[in-house]
């Protein structure tokens, strides 16, 4: 039990809206335990619901490490999600770029990323293990 609550203490789940400007750049930082899970999940904010977004609305997204190891890397999208688990503890980037437009537009991203405990399903756990999920409730 000590051990759950430990890891519990020691993960951590950050979930952000941003503002990143056309022809700009934006970078989050995580430092992530070694042997750690993480997942990440980011989407553009649509400005006009019921509509598509429009075409400049696309982002290039990386993330890597602080060892220059690249984990993942679209180019051009709207929404997208990255899982990994790292062998090597230190500080892991996520990076926003938005192709430069004129006039310029500002983008609204959501970002949840989740490392460690909170990066993973409890209830699937709970049904493999003796965890009693009641107790994961801090």
């Amino acid at each position: 039990l000590i051990t759950t609550v430990i890891a519990i203490l020691s993960s951590t789940s950050k979930s952000i809206r941003f503002e990143l400007e056309s022809g700009n750049t934006k970078c989050i930082a995580e430092d992530i335990k070694s042997n750690s899970m993480t997942v990440g999940k980011y989407s553009i904010v649509n400005p006009h619901d019921g509509q598509p977004l429009p075409d400049s609305y696309k982002l290039t997204v990386r993330v890597t490490s602080s060892y220059g190891n690249n984990y993942h890397h679209s180019e051009l999208v709207e929404s997208g999600q990255f899982a990994l688990t790292v062998s090597d503890a230190g500080d892991y980037m996520a990076c926003f770029w938005a192709a430069d437009h004129k006039p310029a537009v500002t983008l609204n991203i959501d970002f949840d990323w989740k490392t460690g405990v909170a990066a993973k399903d409890w209830t699937n756990v709970a049904k493999k293990g003796s965890v009693d999920v009641s107790q994961l409730a801090l």
